[in-house]
């Protein structure tokens, strides 16, 4: 399947469902009766290429949820249009920065920041500002990018209470070993 038969043959309820069965619980739904269907790579490319911002948005947990899946990040990248490659690097590389301001942690490899300009430093929060101003500049858009990554992680960490958190730290320990 090309990108563009792929985004446009999986429905929003397919992608909300793809998401779910993945315990990305972002947006509102349920868990299927059934495991993931589409490849990873596939589901990053129908997300990246949705003209729904839910959706799209949806790429920043699924990261953070599926740190695995960033060996797909720059493959995907190269098949879309300029401005979906944008919004996917720029989404991936908050990913990154949102998972070590809240869970100090480096599962995700900087696959981007270079590439979109940016020379990261420790503080977390900083290189997020810095990668909002960078996304509004190369996009054009006046969009609160920074608001926008902090409304995904907001959504995504808010059930995290410290008992999920260790958890979920140990269940991303694991995924990143094998």
């Amino acid at each position: 399947m090309t990108t563009k038969t792929v985004a446009s043959e999986v429905t929003n309820d397919q992608l909300v469902s793809e998401l779910w069965a993945r315990d990305v619980r972002f947006i509102l739904g349920k868990k299927p009766d059934h495991p993931p269907t589409l490849p990873p790579f596939d589901l990053i490319v129908a997300l990246a290429e949705n003209p729904e911002t839910r959706l799209q948005l949806s790429l920043i947990p699924l990261f953070l949820c599926h740190p695995e899946f960033s060996q797909y990040a720059v493959e995907v990248s190269i098949i879309l249009d300029p401005a979906t490659r944008l919004l996917l690097e720029c989404f991936y590389t908050a990913a990154v920065w949102i998972e070590r301001k809240y869970l100090s942690q480096n599962n995700l490899p900087d696959l981007f920041s270079a590439k979109l300009g940016l020379s990261p430093g420790d503080d977390p929060a900083i290189n997020l500002s810095a990668l909002s101003i960078r996304q509004k500049e190369l996009s054009g858009s006046s969009i609160n990018w920074l608001a926008t990554y902090q409304h995904a992680a907001d959504v995504w960490y808010k059930d995290l209470d410290p008992h999920v958190e260790q958890v979920y730290r140990l269940v991303l320990q694991q995924r990143t070993k094998v």
